[in-house]
């Protein structure tokens, strides 16, 4: 019985964290974590999304809202990667999307280069 329990909630978090991760937002912070150059630098290259990210995405039609943390990692080192996006209108724009390395805290803020 146990077994079978601890079977569902796996099988209910790989659906959860499969859905968050097919979202425009996941798909968009992860590649431009991926390009920045200062990203690279401080972790190294390549750079993978791990398994476990928390937050909420809410999307109605042509609105809605996310905001995720994403742990991301490289050959250098770890970080999470945070996004705070608003859908109106259809489209997305981001109001937060840094990558804090852990460690040294820094912050690489990722919004500056937002494609409008």
């Amino acid at each position: 019985m146990i077994i079978l329990f601890a079977a569902f909630v796996a099988f209910i978090m790989l659906i959860v964290f499969g859905a968050m991760r097919s979202t425009d937002v996941f798909q968009t912070a992860i590649a431009r974590a991926k390009a920045d150059p200062a990203v690279i630098e401080a972790l190294g290259s390549p750079i993978k999304d791990g398994l476990f990210l928390s937050g909420s995405t809410n999307v109605n039609g042509a609105s809605g809202e996310a905001d995720l943390a994403i742990p991301i990692s490289g050959p250098k080192g770890k970080g999470t990667l945070y996004v705070v996006a608003v859908k109106a209108a259809g489209e997305w724009s981001y109001s937060k999307m840094v990558v804090e390395i852990a460690g040294t805290r820094e912050r690489i803020n990722l919004s500056a280069n937002e494609d409008k």
